[in-house]
This record gives structure tokens, sequence and C-alpha cells, in this order.
């Protein structure tokens, strides 16, 4: 029976091979407690899915990520890396994010730099609300879109819910739905 090889696919082996490092790199000159060694591997597993989120980004995204030369050569070795070098990769560039100190620095730029996308779908979800609710009739909602967009053609809107009540009657596709939503949402993107 051959021996089981212990790789970096085993999360305790791996751990093995860079607790060492993690300890130099956790220091508790202010006095902290020690942290537990599960505590540790989690936070060395986050910062290798951090790694990945780095090597995953486009080069231009990447510019705009604040990394040490030594990490940002490390992320470029990644993105031509597949499967056990990219691990192992991984592995390096989650030692040298708790190096130099960037984790929070780098999870920073990555919020801001997913936070226009994050605003564009919450925009989307709430033209949706708006559109479904026109639709079931709520007249209160219909009054604040009134006064809050002056420049809304309240006739062709009124007309826009009608077409869409009546298709839904009916069981047609949801084109006036369709065409209440791109409304709607052109009114949110002007504002």
């Amino acid at each position: 029976m051959a021996k089981k090889k212990r790789g970096f696919d085993d999360d305790d082996a791996f751990f093995d091979e860079m607790e060492a490092e993690a300890f130099s790199y956790e220091s508790d000159e202010d006095g902290e407690e020690e942290k537990s060694r599960s505590q540790l591997k989690r936070e060395m597993l986050a910062r290798r899915d951090l790694g990945e989120e780095l090597v995953a980004l486009s080069e231009t995204r990447l510019a705009k990520i604040p990394l040490s030369e030594e990490t940002l050569d490390a992320v470029h070795d990644g993105q031509r890396f597949t499967r056990r070098a990219l691990k192992r990769q991984l592995t390096r560039i989650a030692v040298l994010i708790t190096e130099y100190e960037e984790e929070t620095a780098i999870r920073q730029a990555l919020e801001q730099l997913y936070q226009p996308h994050r605003d564009e779908v919450r925009r989307q979800h709430e033209v949706e609300q708006w559109r479904d609710a026109l639709i079931a009739g709520d007249e209160d909602l219909m009054q604040s879109l009134l006064a809050r967009f002056p420049e809304i053609d309240r006739q062709h809107l009124r007309q826009l819910v009608r077409n869409a009540i009546k298709e839904r009657e009916r069981d047609k596709p949801p084109k006036s739905a369709r065409v209440l939503y791109q409304y709607l949402f052109s009114l949110v993107e002007e504002k």
C-alpha cells in the first residue's frame, strides 16, 4: 500500500507549513492573548481567499489596489498558474499579505472597487419593486414618484401601468412591464 503524501490539498498540512511563518508575523507585543491555532488557520485561509480574489482581477483593477511590489509580482505569477501551482502561489500571496501588513488596505480597496456595482444593483432592485407595486395598484407610490420626479410624464406612466396590468390579466408576455421598468430606471439615472 502506497504511503499517502500530505500536500497542500490538505488544509492541516497547509497550515502546518505556514504556521511557523504566521506565528512570526502575529506578535503579541500589544499584550494581546495568543491566538488559538484554529483562529490562526481561519485568518490564513481568509488571506488565501483574498489572494484568490486578487489573482482573479484584471490588470486595470489590480492597479487600483495598494500592493507591495513583491505581492504584486506574486499576484501576476498566480495569474499564470493553474491547479497545484496556483494553490501554492495563493499560499505565498497570503504570507506576503501578512508580512507587509496589507490586508486591511486591500480589503478596503476591493470594497471601493465593487461598490459602484452594488449601488447599481440596489437601484435596479428598487426600480423593480416600484414597477411591481405600480402594477399591483399602489396609488401612494404613484403619488410619491410624481412628487419625487417632477419631470415625469404622468399620462405616459399611467398608460404603461394600465398596459402592464392588461398583459398580466391576459397572460401575455410582459412587454409593457419591461417598458415601464425602463422608463422608471431612466428617471433614476437622470437624477
